[in-house]
């Protein structure tokens, strides 16, 4: 007989990085969660941009029962069959020609910043070393990532910090172009801030960041690992802006819920990494990349693709009504299913108490920063899940007017 899980349990046994809502998620379909007590919530979170299919989809569960009845794991001695198909279907689909499997998102950063580092090293061993990247981003937890992330409250404690990493302010071109110089070997930028409040970067600014990484040998690194996937309604957001990386770095939605993540390149960077170079134990297993490879067989339609644009427009017209009446957010922003609201200026700092609210009246949703609620929720949400969920968000928006 398995013993009974309490909240409580988290505060005994685990470090406390996280503080977690006290309901706990025992149970999902498509895009709803149940709690211990059966309470049901609509999924607006998708696991911050994870589970971009919903919950428990058929053929995701399919592919991963019919891989996990075959080979789950073999270690990087030997590569695999879902790995190289996974690799190809990457490939065909954007401008990379080389994919390096890792379990998660920041460590496809640290290898892309390690990669970049090691490009510079090639060119100019002791000058071309710097790293520009931008206040407010946030590219992982490990510490080379978390010194790249522009927000001290994550690196500060956690000196020394990786040196020759600047930071610039986010859309301001200008300030890139002051600073950049033969000593930059990398721009690492993402084309939509997620944990810095939602904030897309204007296509002027991602263009003249490319165009001034070609002039000073530097490479442009995307990191997509909140906006891949279709989450901005292409499969990368690069390919909405129109302006080409040198390195993407993907995880979150490509496995649907199931931990990956990988680095794509182009071959003249991507032979600088030799045997011994760089590596992970589970990178690139047959558990995860058989069920990757079903999500973006899924995802990479043109059906899934339009439909993302579709419930955008569902989501801010009935935001923007909610708004009208409550006038709490100042503006709405955001692509495809990556929306954030911003709080007004009478409501400012209160996004998490809008959040707990809205979990009170059974809506899921997230955070980014104190001043801004967003949304990430699958990508085939029905409209009438969208319609319930932000009517348990009007139900929220009431009570902290109230």
């Amino acid at each position: 007989m398995e013993q009974q899980v309490t909240r409580q349990q988290f505060n005994e046994y685990m470090v406390p990085v996280y503080a977690p809502a006290e309901f706990i998620p025992v149970h999902g379909a498509g895009s709803w969660l149940w709690d211990q007590s059966g309470k049901d919530y609509v999924d607006f979170a998708g696991g911050i941009a994870v589970n971009a299919l919903g919950h428990r989809h058929p053929a995701v569960l399919q592919a991963l029962t019919e891989q996990a009845e075959k080979v789950w794991h073999l270690g990087n001695g030997y590569t695999n069959e879902p790995v190289l198909r996974l690799a190809k279907k990457l490939v065909d689909a954007t401008f990379a020609d080389k994919v390096f499997f890792c379990n998660s998102g920041a460590e496809a950063n640290e290898g892309a910043l390690k990669l970049a580092r090691l490009v510079g090293h090639s060119k100019n061993a002791h000058q071309k070393t710097e790293i520009i990247a931008f206040n407010n981003a946030f590219h992982g937890r490990t510490l080379f990532t978390v010194s790249a992330g522009g927000q001290p409250k994550y690196s500060q404690d956690f000196a020394p910090l990786p040196p020759a990493i600047t930071h610039l302010p986010f859309n301001d071109l200008a300030a890139v172009a002051d600073h950049i110089s033969s000593r930059t070997c990398a721009v690492i930028v993402e084309p939509i801030q997620g944990e810095g409040g939602v904030v897309p970067a204007d296509p002027e600014f991602l263009k003249g960041l490319r165009q001034l990484c070609t002039q000073y040998d530097a490479v442009l690194i995307f990191d997509e690992v909140q906006t891949g996937v279709g989450r901005t309604g292409e499969l990368y957001a690069y390919q909405a802006y129109g302006v080409v990386p040198d390195i993407l770095t993907t995880a979150k939605a490509l496995g649907g819920g199931f931990p990956i993540g990988a680095m794509l390149t182009v071959d003249r960077l991507a032979e600088h990494f030799q045997p011994g170079t760089h590596g992970t134990t589970y990178g690139g297993n047959p558990l995860a990349t058989a069920v990757a490879g079903k999500v973006l067989d899924l995802i990479n339609t043109p059906e899934v693709l339009g439909g993302v644009s579709v419930r955008h427009e569902w989501f801010t017209e009935r935001l923007n009504q909610i708004n009208h009446q409550y006038h709490v957010f100042s503006e709405i922003r955001g692509m495809g299913l990556l929306i954030g609201a911003e709080m007004s200026e009478r409501f400012k700092g209160q996004a998490k108490q809008l959040n707990q609210l809205a979990a009170e009246e059974g809506l899921i949703s997230l955070i980014a920063g104190p001043n801004v609620l967003r949304f990430a929720p699958s990508l085939i949400i029905p409209q009438t899940d969208i319609e319930e969920g932000l009517n348990r968000l009007e139900r929220a928006v009431a009570r902290l007017c109230a």
